[in-house]
């Protein structure tokens, strides 16, 4: 069984304790002129050199594991504590000990034995992997032991496999009850340190195992121990010398289970597209029973795009949240469960969409950070509210522009769901020619740009929150970028504009090109009505396929090249006929071809699924036209799932390769492919989780299952007029028997899944094994161990979050075991 735990936060605000503690600049090299700096103080701001932030951590709130619910989804003033170095600590150290009794001239004595076997996690040293060693302590009454491992070269896993021993003075056996009395005093110590050359070395965490622990487990013991902050026994400082921090904290802890537990319950979830009504599917029922949507959002839309249900499903939800819509000027407005949905799979498929469009923009303006504050209520003293709305003008400008010529770096997935969201509006509104457009912007202007360019650090586009004056630049540019994008519309109602610059300075880039590109399918679909999107033509000189002929210079012919969002293809001239075709989801590779090959310069190759042993290679005018067609035919098929890795640089030419000399047209490429998906865009998505998630929201909201199950049986018995329902009853209900069949198979899966989860708790407590294994490596196996340690302890820095997640049992279930554990010793001694 794997736990798991979501831990999130949010800080509100901090008291007066704070301010004045926080980074200073420093400037490496060169001269600079004095500037305000971090909360008022003067600093050196270089004029060409490198500068670093140094931030310094004030204090940290530190809440023990089994508090955490206390404090679950509530705000709290919690005292800051100091931080140092012997208590920030992490990582695990793996330990094997033993009890032997070795025969001495003396008589009998006792021998300690401590193996250490392996560390993993060890913290980094200024992003370099630590040189660590740890020294072994037999620590007792007028007795203290020292002994150290060899010395491991950069590694944060160090592999010791070094054994110790410590031997009791004189004769004394291991099972006398005097030896026994000793060693209850006696406990082994492991400090594990960073050896530094010329400093002192660095303390990594220890651990403090008693010997009666070996005594009870039949004189030999083997665990797993998380590392722990050295005991120093100095006294903490005042909670008010360092002030308080204002959270509010978000605690949720689930077991998963093995695969095969959760298949009935994705195999119901997985058939939702497919449910007629979709408001009788168990993914829609999971949406309406929950009181907080998005707590449901998240695991489903992962479980649905790992199976490849997703586009589907949020087509079936889409379509139904239409029917419910009366004017196609509030398309797509509320916050309904397919607007939540969509919402969630944009921020996850478009993270490096967003991250190539927009970063390079964000940084620049949170880093120049003009002032664009054009309200001149807000406008601070000696500011010139002309020059802040060129300001903005440009910053907008340059913001509008790169996510208009983003087209062909929008994820499949997204082109795939606006299509869909396109001919769905258009189905509903027929008389509307505008509504094709304002139901792709609400989402990719409205619910993903803008708010990407307000919000940056949510987005992973910068680390931090920007300050207050970078806040309120963004601020407008995005209520700036969510007008341009509802021009795009054309809407018969005239949205009013925020901000008066926008509706006075005429934008060179228009929306509707790219809305276009955006929501076309990439894949030519037979007797599909939308049009193909021109992305980039022109001529070219290409080079014959197949053909062998006697003359070379005959290889050759000029073409018209044309790439539209479906297919790449050639023509006699601009206006002829297609004289070859690929389709876009058919392209391999596109990359550029060795000048030696046919001694012409700016030539590139397209691989082709059809034909991989026969690329078409193309020249290009000059190297720029070159480098644009190879870019451009990569962006539009990046995202293509039979792209190849390997590829030949140079031609097949008189029965061999001019790059790698093979003789077989077919051998494999001798080159890495550039371009494709990034691996940064992968998405790590586990299936049993989300199941398991899903399965905590269906049982804590059994009560409000178990009432739509009462309200779809009264409405299909009883025929009359539906009566008024209360809160706790508003369920959206079409075909109340498919509903009503739907929730008992609901409450059936969760009902066998509860006893499976009960069953195993039970087969934890009464064979648990203390540090058994590792936390993640016991993942998808049919035992199931307890992870227990001593301490247990979330740390929250003030200027740096860092979360040290150490497992341990609830009060309740180490009760249950020891009393457990008692009742077994009881009838084993009564039998």
């Amino acid at each position: 069984m794997r736990s798991l735990l979501w831990f999130a936060f949010r800080a509100l605000g901090s008291r007066a304790a704070l301010v004045g503690a926080g980074s200073r600049l420093c400037d490496l090299h060169g001269r600079g002129k004095e500037v305000a700096g971090i909360n008022g103080f003067p600093s050196r701001c270089p004029l060409s050199c490198l500068t670093a932030c140094i931030f310094a951590a004030v204090g940290k709130v530190s809440i023990r594991k089994e508090d955490l619910c206390q404090y679950n989804c509530k705000d709290n003033w919690l005292a800051l504590h100091p931080v140092d170095a012997n208590s920030e600590v992490q990582g695990k150290v793996h330990l094997e000990l033993k009890l032997n009794e070795l025969i001495t001239d003396q008589g009998t004595t006792c021998q300690q034995v401590m193996v250490i076997i392996e560390c993993q996690g060890l913290p980094l040293d200024n992003g370099q992997n630590c040189d660590p060693y740890a020294t072994v302590s037999l620590v007792g009454p007028n007795r203290f032991d020292q002994k150290r491992t060899k010395v491991k070269k950069k590694t944060s896993d160090p592999q010791f496999d070094e054994t110790f021993y410590f031997e009791e003075s004189g004769s004394l056996a291991c099972n006398s009850p005097h030896a026994r009395r000793l060693t209850v005093l006696y406990f082994l110590r492991v400090d594990l340190w960073n050896s530094e050359n010329l400093v002192q070395d660095v303390f990594l965490g220890e651990i403090n195992v008693p010997v009666k622990k070996i005594l009870r487990d039949n004189n030999y013991y083997q665990a797993w121990y998380l590392l722990q902050p050295k005991d120093n026994g100095n006294k903490p400082a005042k909670s008010d010398d360092l002030g308080s921090l204002r959270l509010t904290l978000f605690y949720i802890e689930d077991h998963v289970l093995p695969s095969k537990y959760y298949s009935a319950l994705t195999d119901l979830l997985l058939k939702s597209p497919d449910v007629k009504p979709v408001s009788a599917s168990a993914a829609h029922i999971l949406g309406d029973i929950c009181r907080e949507k998005q707590e449901a959002v998240l695991p489903l839309v992962r479980l649905l795009l790992d199976n490849k249900k997703l586009v589907p499903f949020l087509s079936a939800i889409a379509e139904l949240d239409l029917q419910e819509t009366q004017e196609a000027n509030t398309i797509f407005r509320g916050n309904s469960l397919a607007t939540r949905c969509i919402d969630e799979t944009m921020k996850l498929v478009g993270k490096h969409y967003l991250k190539v469009t927009l970063k390079p923009i964000i940084d620049e303006i949170c880093d120049s950070c003009k002032p664009c504050e054009i309200d001149p209520i807000k406008l601070k003293e000696g500011d010139n509210v002309e020059v802040n709305k060129e300001n903005l003008h440009q910053y907008v400008d340059r913001v509008f522009s790169v996510i208009v010529k983003s087209s062909m770096s929008c994820p499949t997935l997204m082109s795939e769901v606006f299509n869909s969201l396109q001919k769905l509006a258009k189905k509903q509104f027929p008389d509307d020619p505008h509504v094709r457009y304002s139901s792709v912007s609400s989402f990719v202007f409205l619910r993903f740009f803008a708010v990407a360019v307000v919000s940056p650090h949510s987005f992973h586009l910068r680390p931090h929150h920007p300050d207050a004056q970078t806040s309120r630049a963004l601020t407008l540019i995005s209520k700036t970028i969510q007008t341009l994008g509802s021009w795009g519309s054309l809407s018969k109602s005239k949205l009013v504009s925020p901000l008066t610059v926008s509706a006075s300075i005429s934008f060179p880039a228009h929306p509707v090109p790219f809305l276009d590109e955006i929501s076309s399918a990439q894949s030519k679909e037979s007797g599909g009505v939308d049009e193909p999107v021109v992305l980039k033509e022109g001529p070219i000189v290409k080079r014959a396929q197949g053909k062998n002929r006697i003359h070379k210079a005959y290889n050759f012919k000029k073409r018209w090249l044309r790439l539209t969002n479906r297919e790449l293809s050639y023509h006699k001239t601009a206006a002829k006929e297609a004289l070859c075709s690929i389709p876009v989801n058919g392209i391999l590779a596109v990359e550029k071809l060795d000048e030696r090959c046919f001694n012409k310069k700016n030539m590139f190759q397209v691989i082709s699924r059809e034909r991989p042993e026969r690329p078409l290679y193309v020249q290009a005018n000059n190297c720029v036209e070159a480098s644009e067609w190879v870019e451009a035919v990569t962006r539009v098929s990046r995202c293509n799932r039979e792209r190849i890795r390997l590829y030949h640089p140079g031609a097949f030419l008189c029965g061999t390769w001019i790059c790698c000399k093979h003789t077989d047209e077919k051998a494999a490429g001798c080159s890495s492919c550039t371009g494709g998906v990034p691996a940064n865009i992968q998405l790590d998505i586990d299936s049993d989780r989300e199941a398991e998630r899903i399965f905590s929201l269906f049982r804590a909201n059994l009560p409000r299952l178990q009432k739509m199950e009462d309200v779809c049986a009264s409405i299909d018995v009883y025929q009359g007029p539906l009566q008024e329902q209360d809160e706790n009853a508003h369920f959206t209900i079409e075909n109340s028997r498919v509903t009503f069949q739907t929730v008992q198979q609901i409450k059936a899966v969760v009902n066998k899944l509860s006893e499976s989860h009960e069953q195993h708790r039970v087969t934890r407590s009464t064979s648990a094994q203390y540090g058994s294994n590792v936390l993640g490596k016991a993942f998808h196996q049919s035992t199931f161990v307890l992870f227990i340690s001593e301490i247990t302890e979330y740390s929250v820095s003030a200027s740096q979050i860092s979360v040290n997640h150490f497992s341990k049992s609830s009060l309740h279930e180490r009760l249950y075991m020891q009393g457990l554990l008692l009742l077994l010793l009881i009838i084993k001694l009564f039998s």
